[in-house]
């Protein structure tokens, strides 16, 4: 009998011990990395993005791209002045483009500094950046 009552905690312990699972850590969070945006970036996702496309490229004959174009690199004044005041039916870099661009003077000098300098070092550009003052002394002329 003390046979067959060793035999039975021996086996009791084995099913025990076999179905318990190890105790082990949870690994450690991964750190997630999210790209943080300029908020330059993030105006031109929400006003320029449709018509330049997400890389600068432009729509032929619609939308200029807005990479490796004078226009983006060249003077300040005349970029400014696009968005303050539009554009249609002007030649840039020999092409004829048929969607007019909207004034986006509705966006403040500190916006239009943003996304203007995000332009401007954005697809392949290397320009100086675009400052809130420069906008502001374009906005008040007329």
């Amino acid at each position: 009998m003390k046979s067959i009552a060793t035999l039975i905690a021996s086996l009791f312990v084995t099913v025990s011990l076999a179905q318990t699972k190890p105790v082990t850590t949870p690994p450690a969070s991964k750190a997630t990395t999210t790209a943080v945006k300029s908020p330059g970036q993030t105006i031109y996702e929400q006003h320029c993005l449709t018509c330049h496309q997400a890389n600068g490229s432009g729509v032929p004959n619609l939308n200029p791209p807005l990479r490796n174009v004078d226009w983006v690199t060249g003077d300040k004044t005349r970029l400014i002045n696009v968005l303050l005041k539009g554009l249609q039916g002007q030649e840039i870099d020999g092409e004829t483009y048929d969607n007019v661009m909207p004034a986006h003077d509705f966006l403040t000098d500190q916006q239009l500094a943003d996304v203007l300098t995000y332009i401007r070092s954005s697809f392949g550009n290397n320009a100086s950046e675009i400052k809130p003052e420069e906008v502001k002394a374009l906005r008040g002329k007329k």
